[in-house]
């Protein structure tokens, strides 16, 4: 099945001939639907802090930025822009001369509030002769279109979407780049003025970035009287996976074979080599101007209080239970904490005696913990939090997909619609032990997990293999809390006219 070559172009990349044989296994048998108790719900699994409690929070964090740990944000960024601009790129290869689907209509009405209008109209002038409202009198709607989008003028269409214009700021603009750096600065600050921020960027976009942060370093940490140390990593290519063919074998173009990248899961690896105590995790493109932060930097120290506040307990028990046998009447407290408040729940714990009690304690807390904002459901039910069975037969809190809920089986599928949150990718991250040492993480994915797609390369139908995603399967075995945020902290840009909520303009 392998030639030479392939596994010469293996070694290359890191990939075992293994690791291959049981992707190909994986696209023959597919991912087994995982087995949810309920949605996590104000009710049972997901934390509902009020006004008191957030304010303890939020001081048990701001205590916490004065000792000395290491604090990262790590943002996912990338994603390129294209699927952005998925409307202007219809319109343009389109029979039409003129905006007539709605998406059009809106983004030539409103032309002139986004962030990248200057820029925009400069590259008309330059390469037209004429200004935007000109070229817009003279109907040549796709002139516009295709300086935006192409490399003749922006190439917006091509570029990562962390370094389009978001914001306006008077006469200047914000890429989420920037963003992300005033954002890290309200929270995750240390005691010392520095702040860490690592963006996971892909290999074509880097020097891009790279550049984005010469011109724009000094400037913020002048603004934000700050050290800022940023770093970047790419998906490394160990983590890609083979793409199959309709009979579940390699796939070949040109008598090659083919990879795809693993998806975002396999930044677990990029996370695993951070060495940090405390992690932010939040998306490039959920980023609001200055004056709109306030709810977004509440609740990511709420979540961070929360996180240290737990650990600590775990910590405090772990370390009683290296002293010695404890007595019963302790194991049941620890117990009721890893139930009660980690909703680490054991149908037969009640059974164990007190030596297996305190293993399988020990095993429960002696693992990485993550918080995760969940913002209300204000639409249809789908991916989110769940309580859901491990293979061990213990219950415990997971962000499913919909595509990991067997939404054929009408019982499964009524689970899913009782659901009343979802995943805005808003967690906080502890990833070291109680003696200090830093957790392998890639021991805590569950490898069978992942999900399976029909893409087409060069006229050809293939199956993708996609990894545990990043706060799916790739942190199945964490110790995670689930806690409601306000959706005034969820404001993706999905396409360029969520550019035109109020939330990204003032």
């Amino acid at each position: 099945m392998l030639t030479n070559n392939d596994l010469k172009i293996l070694e290359k990349k890191g990939i075992s001939k293994e690791k291959i044989n049981t992707q190909l296994h994986s696209f023959e048998t597919g991912f087994p639907f995982l087995d949810i108790i309920s949605p996590a719900t104000p009710d049972q699994g997901l934390l509902q802090p009020g006004h008191e409690t957030i304010c303890a929070y939020l001081e048990r964090w701001d205590q916490y930025l004065k000792g000395s740990a290491s604090i990262v944000k790590f943002v996912p960024a990338s994603g390129a822009a294209s699927r952005m601009f998925k409307d202007l790129f219809e319109f343009l290869s389109g029979d039409s001369e003129h905006p007539v689907k709605p998406a059009e209509l809106q983004f030539f009405e409103h032309i002139n509030q986004f962030a990248f209008y200057t820029l925009l109209n400069e590259v008309c002038l330059e390469k037209t002769g004429s200004n935007i409202p000109a070229l817009i009198e003279a109907k040549k709607f796709k002139t516009i279109v295709d300086l935006l989008l192409n490399k003749d003028g922006l190439n917006y269409g091509a570029l990562p979407k962390g370094l389009l214009q978001f914001h306006t700021y008077g006469d200047k603009s914000r890429t989420p780049f920037e963003e992300h750096l005033s954002e890290g600065a309200l929270y995750a600050m240390n005691n010392s003025g520095e702040v860490n921020i690592h963006f996971t960027v892909s290999t074509e976009h880097r020097q891009l970035f790279e550049q984005h942060l010469i011109e724009v370093k000094a400037e913020y940490e002048k603004i934000l009287n700050a050290h800022l140390h940023i770093s970047f990593s790419e998906q490394k290519p160990s983590t890609d996976t083979i793409a199959a063919d309709e009979k579940n074998q390699p796939f070949r173009e040109d008598g090659q074979l083919v990879f795809r990248p693993g998806g975002h899961g396999a930044l677990i690896e990029n996370l695993n080599d951070l060495d940090a105590d405390i992690i932010f995790i939040k998306n490039i493109d959920n980023v609001v101007p200055d004056a709109r932060k306030n709810p977004t930097v509440i609740y990511k120290k709420m979540l961070a209080g929360i996180l240290v506040e737990l650990q600590e307990k775990s910590f405090a028990f772990l370390r009683e239970m290296e002293e010695g046998r404890l007595a019963e009447e302790r194991l049941w407290e620890i117990a009721d904490f890893c139930e009660q408040e980690l909703n680490n729940i054991h149908p037969g714990i009640s059974e164990m005696d007190s030596l297996t009690l305190q293993e399988y304690l020990y095993t429960k807390l002696n693992r990485p913990m993550r918080v995760c904002g969940m913002v209300p459901n204000t639409g249809e039910p789908g991916g989110g939090p769940f309580l859901t069975v491990n293979a061990d037969g213990t219950v415990s809190p997971q962000i499913l997909e919909s595509s990991q809920i067997a939404l054929d089986n009408p019982v499964e599928k009524e689970k899913m619609m009782r659901s009343t949150h979802f995943n805005p990718v808003d967690l906080v991250c502890a990833v070291r032990n109680h003696k200090g040492e830093k957790y392998d993480l890639l021991q805590y994915v569950d490898h069978n997990t992942g999900f399976i797609s029909l893409k087409s390369k060069g006229g050809k139908e293939l199956k993708a293999l996609e990894l545990p995603g990043l706060w799916n399967g790739s942190m199945s075995d964490w110790n995670t809390i689930f806690v409601e945020v306000p959706i005034e902290t969820f404001n993706p840009v999905k396409t360029v006219n969520d550019l035109l909520r109020q939330e990204h303009q003032f």
